[in-house]
């Protein structure tokens, strides 16, 4: 896959309403959906076009060449073992089903709506990518059922598991500089995954910075950029959400109240990463996405406003 253009996706998007009319959408039956099937909408790639990683293969720290310190990462901590996913591999692959400490974990990246999501999985199942969207994000599914799953949503959207949930892990956001400072031991998804890219390419070069969509969505908020980046946060049916900017002018952690419970919100401008902590120090999963994603799925977010 090249670099994509606004063109070639808003084709994709009309071709996507044109075929797979009705209850199927790439050869997935969606006729239980709990979301509206017009939404659900091809992001181009048919099922699998964007391959999965099965059998991930890893590297140390200081083997992992091919990484810069500013490089992006999701890292990934479990009993008392770590492991780093470059950004640069899951732009091209998306899933990647893996385990850590003897826990089955997917590890989950949509690049349009820039979330890395980590998931505790039973051990049955193991997924890949669906090459529907909804919302402009991902929908995975489980390769035993069929079911399709989204990944803001965090559960099963249609199919037979409809309605399951998916556990949600803490991971961090961050620069490889900043992961491999805090656990020198970890270990790094290596580029040799058995598919054939150029991992120096990014094949999303310049979305980041642009206020183009290449998929509609709902509930757009103009209040921030809409890739300006979030920390967000869902818990017994609320949602709130941080923007880095907000933090950033804050200069220090943000102590809250959550459902009644104090926490803390801490920010490191430097790596441009953060995560939600309690009074004991354990870690609240949290998700860090473009603004206009995570304000589609959770409109009515409590957001974060630096003091004035």
């Amino acid at each position: 896959m090249g670099k994509l253009t606004l063109a070639l996706i808003l084709s994709l998007v009309l071709l996507s309403l044109a075929s797979d009319a009705g209850d199927r959408k790439n050869g997935f039956d969606v006729s239980n959906a709990s979301i509206p099937i017009k939404e659900i909408l091809s992001g181009g790639p048919p099922r699998d076009g964007i391959p999965a990683i099965d059998n991930p293969r890893f590297v140390s720290a200081s083997a992992a060449d091919f990484l810069r310190d500013e490089d992006r990462v999701i890292g990934l901590a479990l009993g008392g073992s770590a492991k780093a996913y470059p950004i640069a591999i899951l732009n091209w692959h998306e899933i990647v089903n893996d385990s850590l400490a003897g826990e089955p974990v997917v590890i989950t990246f949509c690049p349009l709506c820039g979330t890395g999501m980590v998931f505790r999985v039973p051990a049955s199942l193991d997924f890949g990518v669906s090459g529907l969207l909804y919302n402009s994000d991902v929908l995975l599914y489980d390769r035993q059922s069929d079911s399709l799953w989204s990944q803001i949503k965090m559960e099963a959207v249609s199919g037979r598991r409809l309605g399951e949930k998916l556990e949600l892990l803490p991971a961090s956001h961050t620069t490889w500089a900043d992961w491999r400072k805090r656990h020198p031991n970890t270990r790094v998804l290596s580029t040799r995954t058995g598919v054939t890219r150029d991992y120096r390419q990014d094949p999303y070069a310049g979305y980041s910075r642009s206020r183009d969509l290449y998929f509609p969505v709902k509930n757009q908020n103009r209040r921030y950029h809409p890739k300006e980046q979030v920390i967000g946060v869902r818990l017994a049916g609320n949602s709130w959400a941080w923007p880095f900017t907000e933090l950033a002018k804050s200069r220090g952690p943000v102590s809250t109240q959550l459902n009644g419970e104090t926490v803390e919100v801490r920010y490191n401008a430097e790596s441009r990463s953060g995560g939600v902590f309690r009074e004991d120090d354990s870690e609240i999963p949290s998700t860090v996405a473009y603004w206009f994603a995570w304000m589609s799925f959770y409109p009515d977010s409590e957001v974060f406003s630096a003091p004035k």
